[in-house]
């Protein structure tokens, strides 16, 4: 066989090939297509003539879907796609009638897998003005952005007013509603288009909604505006335009007046990340008040932008009501504000003294209750603003059982014999410094030979406090850590230590400068872990509050709230974390 008649041969093999490939999965799979294409349309029009009552009227459309047809029996077989065993789609498949010059004609689409119709079959674009996710606080006003365009493939541009839109939103409640915008082309293809509106409770909402229209601050002795923030307790002071000024429920320390700035540092390394992105910064209240100014309701000056600061003496005023404000207590807390040499300090009251604002020289630690200004619109997720169910803010991180303690946060309550405990922090080594609300009632004194707080000297406060504690609270989950015992010229001052000295214990006082170690709900007088060289400046924390010195001189007994460290692994067993549902733990 020569070479030309082999080249015939396999030319003619080839082409052979090609068209029963072309057969096989072109024409063969169309033929099969239109076939059921038609089967679809006969159907339908068999469907309509005994089914006459169901023609469309005037420039109606009438449709009938291939699911239909199967079920009223106008078709036996079920349409398959071409070369498989699945059926074509019977929702997305469908015959529409319409009356043309007095004739009923008839449009025929059918969706087989990748094999579909020519008819048109696309409804039109519908395109939105705004999002289509908006997200509004109750009692906001919604208005609706409305359509920007409308088109369609085959009848071009269309009037915005050819949209029909259905819902409605209620934003006097929390919830997600639907708002459709629903257009129709010529031959009655439908799209429809929906917008979610989220109706949620933001804090500045609530606010405005508790303080009233003529205020934007909260007044009286008792007013339900507690919210937990970084998993700590707080009160809602008002508005601050769209943000909230909030102030920590109690004193979290106590401080000398010029060392607060650099304190709100340490402050700050102990709020959650995911609270710290809420804070704004803000403008807060630095007059100088002299006496005269005591009773004003109005701020003179304001200090540079910073995230925290305290209450002043103008939101202290504002704040009283027939009942007093409760923004004063039993302890003695700083005030943002100066006066002359001193600074000016507020309780609920003074011995001997006339009103809750007193000067006071800067050197004194008297209690700090950080105030910031956070995002307005950070939402409300739980709560009712009362002592026992605060607003639970959109940052709160929920705790999980059986999780260890050290994954917790700063300001978390612990159930533990019998008291309540509160976390200060977790150290490196995964044991979790806490401290307890109460005060054991085991008076005693410095002795004029106990220089500073020393845990290995022999009748020194921090000797007792650490062999003595353990005859009445049970320590088997505490363990031995190292403390540091900042050591002072004179009065302790923030950050101004002469010396610190070390030693490992497992009971000790608390450090005034630290997390919760200001007076508690069910503390009494205690001893502090500061220490001066001079020992009639040893710090103990009074029944009233705050923080006095001078006890050998006077042969003060104070008594012992413990600060301990948990074994690392201490698991949570139940509770929220909360005063009134501390956790409980296990090891």
């Amino acid at each position: 066989m020569n070479k030309a008649l082999k080249s015939k041969i396999k030319l003619l093999v080839v082409i052979a090939i090609a068209g029963a490939f072309v057969w096989v999965f072109i024409l063969s799979p169309m033929i099969t297509f239109k076939s059921n294409e038609k089967k679809l349309e006969d159907a339908a029009k068999r469907y309509y003539e005994l089914n006459s009552n169901l023609l469309p009227t005037g420039e109606r459309v009438g449709t009938v879907t291939l699911s239909t047809l199967y079920k009223k029996s106008f078709i036996d077989k079920d349409l398959f796609i071409p070369l498989t065993k699945k059926t074509c789609s019977v929702t997305n498949s469908w015959v529409k009638v319409r009356k043309e010059n007095n004739e009923y004609k008839y449009y025929t689409y059918l969706e087989c897998g990748v094999m579909n119709s020519t008819i048109d079959h696309k409804g039109p674009t519908i395109k939105l003005n705004g999002s289509d996710n908006i997200t509004l606080g109750v009692g906001e006003e919604y208005k609706d952005p409305g359509v920007k365009s409308v088109s369609d493939n085959k009848d071009g541009k269309m009037k915005n007013s050819d949209v029909t839109i259905k819902g409605s939103v209620d934003t006097s409640k929390v919830g997600t509603f639907d708002i459709k915008y629903i257009a129709r082309d010529d031959l009655n293809n439908t799209t429809t288009v929906i917008r979610h509106v989220e109706v949620v409770q933001k804090l500045n909402g609530l606010v405005k909604k508790d303080t009233g229209k003529d205020v934007d601050y909260y007044v009286g002795d008792n007013p339900n505006n507690y919210v937990y923030f970084s998993n700590m307790l707080f009160r809602v002071v008002g508005l601050e335009g769209s943000n909230v000024k909030i102030i920590a429920d109690k004193d979290i320390a106590n401080v000398n007046y010029d060392g607060i700035d650099k304190w709100f540092d340490y402050y700050e390394d102990n709020l959650t990340d995911s609270a710290k992105k809420y804070i704004k910064a803000s403008k807060f209240c630095e007059m100088t008040a002299k006496a005269d100014d005591y009773e004003t309701t109005k701020c003179s000056k304001y200090g540079k932008k910073k995230k925290f600061g305290l209450i002043s003496v103008d939101e202290i005023n504002k704040s009283q009501g027939d009942g007093g404000s409760y923004l004063t207590g039993k302890t003695i807390t700083w005030s943002s504000n100066t006066s002359g040499k001193g600074a000016i300090a507020f309780r609920y009251y003074f011995i001997g003294q006339a009103g809750y604002l007193m000067e006071f020289e800067k050197v004194h630690n008297f209690g700090v209750r950080p105030v910031m200004v956070i995002d307005g619109d950070i939402l409300v997720k739980d709560g009712n603003g009362t002592y026992d169910k605060p607003y639970v803010l959109e940052d709160y991180i929920a705790p999980k059982v059986n999780i260890n303690v050290n994954e917790r946060y700063p300001g978390e309550y612990i159930k533990y014999n019998g008291s309540l405990w509160r976390i200060v922090n977790t150290e490196s080594d995964g044991t979790t410094k806490i401290i307890s609300e109460d005060t054991i009632p085991y008076e005693f004194t410095y002795s004029s030979k106990d220089t500073v707080y020393n845990p290995k000297q022999k009748g020194n406060v921090g000797y007792i406090i650490n062999n003595e504690t353990s005859k009445y609270i049970n320590t088997k989950y505490f363990v031995t850590h190292e403390i540091s015992v900042p050591i002072y010229k004179d009065e302790p001052n923030y950050g101004k230590e002469k010396e610190t000295k070390k030693y490992k214990v497992k009971i000790s006082s608390p450090n005034m400068y630290e997390m919760f170690s200001a007076a508690s709900e069910t503390s009494s007088s205690y001893w502090l872990l500061n220490s001066s060289t001079n020992v009639d400046e040893n710090p103990g924390m009074s029944d009233n509050g705050a923080v006095m010195y001078g006890f050998a001189s006077h042969d003060y007994k104070y008594g012992i709230r413990p600060v301990a460290y948990l074994d690392s692994k201490c698991v949570i067993s139940s509770g929220r974390g909360t005063r009134t549902n501390p956790y409980v733990i296990k090891k």
